[in-house]
């Protein structure tokens, strides 16, 4: 059986058809993963020995600004994903059996463009519910398009939620679809979303609430154990002393990168504990005096999260997920998008806090921290850490090669 998978995101978008494709080739079909040109993507996966085709630009570029704004902004953005997709997916997918899509609208719809074209099984997967459409809680906010501040009825946010989808990308996937002999769609992301999509997020960390219109597919989130050593310098510094906070913020911008390295080393610094900061793509510098601070670029994670402290981070799904499977106590600075869900279910289960507001400050971050440190919640923390599946990507790949939805 030949599978093709495909997301365009940052890392933590990315790592989980990581492991899929590694359940996937364990059962014996042929992956390769369409994913954004950036080299650490494609280190990854060559790393588990799966084939990776560059679609679309770095992301990496695009978060961190490195890649100037084009004239028609996001319409002409876009157009450009769903071609690119479409067109790579189509190559990388002959003679495949299944297609299956994560990350951005219209990434997205290039690939259900492609499996329509093909003739093949199409899979939509959301690694958050937040991002499905459902009475129990909120959209988040499409580009340049606020939710209405007076409308609290859900089904009425997501109705418009459609709309927005379609004003924001609505010209760009149909002009494609048109153009490669498809009739065009008049609702997006539903199209996209289809009214079966798979869930891959941990039903302890991230449920889906029933009743709901979608006949949702909860797999478990696609975790793979992370061999790889740690670095011979970090390992030294946790060997070193007492365990560590970790501060990392991935893919997400955070505004001055020394000023937030500044505030998170203060406060990390108050509670008498060492840290480790992440680079990241937020490039956190921390600078001045650096006794019992250990600065690190890519590490892996698993082996990580579970020697510190606590871990501070924005609260993507990946990071949270990982810091959750480690029993690490966490503290979610979220930015924006799924985040503020993912620190309120670290809230909820009382794995660890929601710092209130995208900017800490030393004083707020603290307070925080106390609450993480607190002996309490690592003992959650270690409960909950007990119960995360681990067998997500492997109930998924039965379900592909069975042929299941």
């Amino acid at each position: 059986m030949r599978v093709v998978l495909s997301a365009y995101d940052s890392r933590g978008g990315v790592e989980p058809l990581v492991g899929l494709a590694v359940e996937l080739r364990e059962l014996g079909a042929e992956v390769r993963v369409c994913a954004p040109p950036d080299e650490e993507f494609g280190k990854r996966l060559a790393g588990v020995g799966v084939e990776m085709v560059p679609t679309g630009r770095s992301v990496r570029r695009l978060v961190t600004g490195r890649t100037s704004p084009t004239p028609g902004g996001v319409p002409k953005r876009a157009a450009e994903l769903v071609a690119a997709f479409h067109d790579n997916v189509m190559a990388a997918g002959e003679g495949c059996d299944v297609l299956v899509a994560t990350g951005l609208v219209p990434a997205v719809a290039g690939v259900r463009s492609a499996a329509e074209k093909l003739g093949v099984r199409y899979v939509y997967a959301s690694y958050q519910p937040v991002s499905l459409p459902s009475p129990h809680h909120r959209p988040m906010p499409r580009p340049g398009r606020p939710l209405a501040a007076d409308v609290t009825d859900n089904r009425a946010l997501w109705d418009q939620d459609a709309r927005d989808a379609q004003a924001v990308f609505g010209e760009a996937v149909n002009t494609h679809r048109v153009s490669i002999g498809l009739p065009p769609v008049d609702n997006v992301r539903d199209h996209v979303f289809t009214n079966r999509p798979w869930l891959a997020s941990d039903p302890v960390l991230a449920p889906w609430r029933q009743p709901s219109d979608l006949e949702v597919v909860q797999t478990g989130a696609w975790l793979v154990p992370d061999e790889r050593p740690l670095p011979a310098g970090l390992s030294a510094f946790l060997d070193a002393g007492t365990p560590p906070v970790y501060v990392g913020f991935g893919s997400v911008p955070m505004g001055d990168p020394e000023d937030i390295a500044r505030v998170t080393v203060e406060a990390v610094r108050a509670q008498g504990r060492r840290v480790i900061v992440s680079h990241g793509w937020a490039g956190l510098a921390p600078v001045g005096g650096q006794d019992g601070c250990f600065v690190v670029g890519e590490a892996n994670h698993q082996a990580l999260f579970g020697r510190t402290a606590a871990v501070v981070h924005h609260g993507g799904a990946g990071t949270t997920t990982t810091a959750t499977w480690s029993g690490a106590p966490q503290v979610v600075v979220p930015q924006g998008g799924d985040q503020p869900y993912f620190a309120a279910r670290v809230a909820e289960l009382g794995i660890g806090t929601a710092h209130d507001g995208p900017a800490p400050t030393v004083e707020s971050l603290s307070a925080a921290l106390r609450t993480a440190l607190a002996p309490e919640t690592r003992v959650r923390a270690t409960a909950v850490a007990g119960a995360i599946r681990t067998d997500g990507a492997a109930v998924a790949a039965r379900l592909l090669l069975d042929g299941g939805n």
